[in-house]
């Protein structure tokens, strides 16, 4: 696992959750009345933001023996959740993502220091994109409660691309060799670096693609710049 993320950019580990575990976890979030700013619901799409802070009751259920044990390995002590999102890709969805990275951290407030960029906002949430040091260290776990292939949106990735630094939109090379479908069981789980470049395809099958994803780093931002959704396990 650990060699597969440094050196490919994600790993893919299997039976993190059970079936029924899924299940449960499927079932706090359908309760979710999703009247809040931080839900977007369409016909195309649902997905909340700041999902860790959205449904708290889902926090236990997360955080099992096996997760625990996983972050204990990699990506190690001291890291500790800054970002979450769900995503829920409907049976009857289009639309599909292009290859891109990971950019953006969330933050408590917009403040004036070097090497941060980008700023933007979105419900009431500052988002920014720091220097490339603070999206390296960050890991990201994606948390699969469907059966997910290349026929309902499951992420193609271009393996080791997360080593080359912030690629420009437009250079992205995709080859036979660096391309691949990330394929995941239900219950399972994708490990990733953000500056992995990835995407994800229409759905074809009338299959769902619900994903839960959390961003670790172990990192304190400077000066008054605080991680937005930072959660103490």
């Amino acid at each position: 696992m650990n060699a597969s993320l440094h050196e490919h950019g994600f790993a893919i580990i299997k039976n993190i959750y059970s079936h029924s575990e899924a299940d449960s976890l499927i079932s706090l979030i359908d309760q979710a009345s999703g009247t809040q700013e931080t839900f977007r619901r369409s016909a195309g799409l649902f997905a909340i933001r700041r999902f860790l802070n959205e449904i708290p009751e889902a926090v236990p259920q997360i955080f099992n023996s096996k997760l625990r044990a996983l972050i204990a390995e990699e990506p190690g002590p001291g890291y500790f959740p800054v970002k979450s999102i769900y995503f829920d890709k409907p049976a009857d969805s289009n639309w599909f993502v292009a290859y891109h990275q990971d950019l953006t951290i969330s933050v408590n407030n917009k403040i004036d220091l070097d090497g941060y960029s980008a700023w933007t906002v979105k419900q009431g949430q500052f988002a920014v994109q720091p220097p490339p040091a603070v999206l390296e260290n960050i890991v990201t776990l994606r948390i699969h409660l469907d059966d997910t292939d290349e026929h309902n949106g499951a992420l193609h990735v271009l393996k080791g691309s997360h080593r080359k630094g912030i690629c420009r939109p437009g250079t992205i090379a995709v080859t036979e060799e660096n391309g691949h479908c990330c394929r995941i069981k239900k219950g399972g789980l994708m490990m990733m670096k953000p500056l992995l470049v990835h995407a994800s395809q229409r759905s074809s099958d009338g299959r769902r693609r619900r994903v839960i994803h959390i961003e670790f780093s172990n990192m304190e931002l400077p000066g008054d710049l605080q991680w937005a959704e930072r959660l103490s396990l």
